[in-house]
């Protein structure tokens, strides 16, 4: 790390941009700007950046593909998130995937400046650990040796380190660890690892690590329960200078306010959605009542208007019922009851009862299934599955055309394919259409109502089954789902 630290700012808006450097230049940074992803990444490319403040909303790249992309190829940047009131969940979820710190528009100065200054120190202090280690290329016990040369670096980290042999006895920690393990007393090393951590996935996650060599070693990161407290750990292999594993070393994170954070946001859908469906259930009811004139006959204009407004209605009790799918979902609340299932069967209902509404929009549906063997499924979340994939084959194929349902035999797995012979997805739409409220825009189906929710509840619903979807889809040509589901094992 140079003398003077180089920050990249990256945002979209153009006063942010100048905002940001007009104030890190007062404090003796060298500060560069890049208005969207691909310019930062070609930055990346060409110059030496110490810190990145990182926009989530932007043209081109969103700012969540410009972190994964950098945590790829420069994971010693520490990145900053710039977000909104708005997409402070989506902030949260950056940090999981490895973002630093975030910031909310507008800035205090005061906490812009500390959250720089942290940043800098930690890429700082993670620049002399990676020197220490490079100089250094001894085993574990001559880390234990030379201690004294890291105990100043690793007692000033806010997470917990901890080195293990391969013995897993403890050789190397610092007080952050004991703090978060809920430890008061002064233990020397070596000791035993459940002295201090008991959990036995964990144990077996660091036997893991032993065991592997050459190109299978691997990172393990795991989550655990210490009191009150939610820790993250994450363990990679230790070696001796002739690249063989000795032991392991782990970080361990408390993670905690991240977890009430989902908590309260999933309280919060749980309450908004519940006070509102109440009364937009009665306003419906009481409109249903004016439109079978059970209240005296309607002129067509005022029955125009409530039909309008009932339509409204259920758009939004749509968005509610979805609002609460999701909540129940990332709370693991959604599939209670999963038992063997004929798939073909529910295939088929479901088409059956969708057949209406595709011979209203001119759209020949069809439906072709094998006999297949049982899947652990819950009925109803298979059910709401392809109903959102049915139905949005049906609302993107504007122009009539056919929508096929399949369900096949694959050895291990069931397959399920929706084809539509609809608009279509352009590439660049592809890797976002199960973003939480990501709708595709397109011409032809503007007046298509929708939450953007459907497809991420659906992918959600299909990896809590252990199944995996994935699109395949081409402009003006149609588009196909394929669901993989696994059958029950004998």
């Amino acid at each position: 790390m140079s003398d003077r630290v180089h920050i990249l700012v990256v945002d979209d808006e153009k006063v942010v941009r100048e905002g940001c450097r007009r104030v890190l230049c007062g404090q003796d940074y060298d500060v560069l700007t890049a208005e969207n992803g691909e310019q930062a990444i070609k930055i990346l490319s060409q110059d030496y950046v110490d810190i990145m403040l990182l926009d989530l909303k932007m043209p081109v790249m969103s700012g969540e593909e410009v972190l994964e992309a950098v945590r790829s190829s420069h994971p010693q940047i520490p990145v900053i998130i710039i977000t909104g009131h708005g997409t402070i969940d989506t902030a949260v979820e950056c940090m999981k995937k490895g973002a630093y710190d975030f910031i909310t528009k507008p800035f205090q100065i005061d906490q812009f400046l500390l959250t720089i200054e942290r940043a800098v120190e930690k890429r700082r202090l993670e620049d002399q650990a990676r020197q220490l280690q490079q100089e250094r290329q001894r085993n574990l016990y001559d880390l234990y040796l030379e201690k004294s040369r890291l105990k100043a670096i690793i007692n000033c980290m806010a997470n917990g380190v901890m080195v293990t042999n391969r013995n897993l006895e403890v050789v190397l920690h610092n007080p952050a660890l004991m703090r978060l393990v809920e430890i008061t007393e002064e233990i020397q090393n070596p000791f035993p690892l459940n002295k201090v951590i008991s959990d036995q996935g964990f144990t077996e996650s660091l036997k893991d690590i032993q065991a592997s060599e050459g190109a299978t070693r691997h990172t393990i990161t795991m989550e655990m329960s210490r009191g009150q407290r939610c820790l993250r750990a994450i363990s990679a292999p230790a070696l001796d200078p002739r690249g063989h594993v000795v032991g392991t070393v782990t970080v361990l994170e408390d993670i905690t306010p991240f977890k009430q954070l989902d908590q309260m946001k999933s309280d919060f859908v749980n309450m908004v959605a519940h006070e509102l469906r109440s009364p937009l259930v009665s306003i419906r009811q009481q409109n249903s009542v004016l439109l079978e004139g059970l209240a005296g006959p309607l002129q067509p204009k005022q029955e125009e208007f409530l039909r309008k407004g009932l339509k409204k209605i259920d758009g939004l009790l749509d968005l509610i019922n979805d609002l609460l799918d999701i909540a129940k979902i990332e709370a693991g609340k959604a599939l209670q009851h999963q038992v063997a299932t004929d798939i073909g069967e529910v295939v088929k209902d479901m088409v059956y009862f969708m057949e209406p509404r595709a011979a209203e929009c001119g759209i020949t549906l069809r439906c072709e299934c094998e006999r297949l063997k049982p899947v652990l499924a819950d009925r109803k979340g298979i059910e709401e599955v392809l109903n959102n994939l049915i139905t949005n084959a049906i609302n993107y194929s504007p122009d009539g055309g056919q929508v096929e349902v399949s369900a096949k035999d694959m050895g291990e797995y069931l397959e399920i394919r929706v084809t539509d012979t609809g608009v279509g997805i352009p590439p660049e739409e592809l890797p976002k259409i199960f973003d939480k409220f990501y709708r595709i825009k397109h011409p032809k189906t503007r007046q298509v109502m929708g939450t953007g929710l459907g497809l991420s509840i659906v992918k959600a619903i299909v990896e809590a089954h252990r199944g995996t979807i994935e699109v395949q889809s081409k402009p003006n040509q149609g588009t196909t789902f394929r669901i993989l589901l696994p059958f029950i094992e004998k």
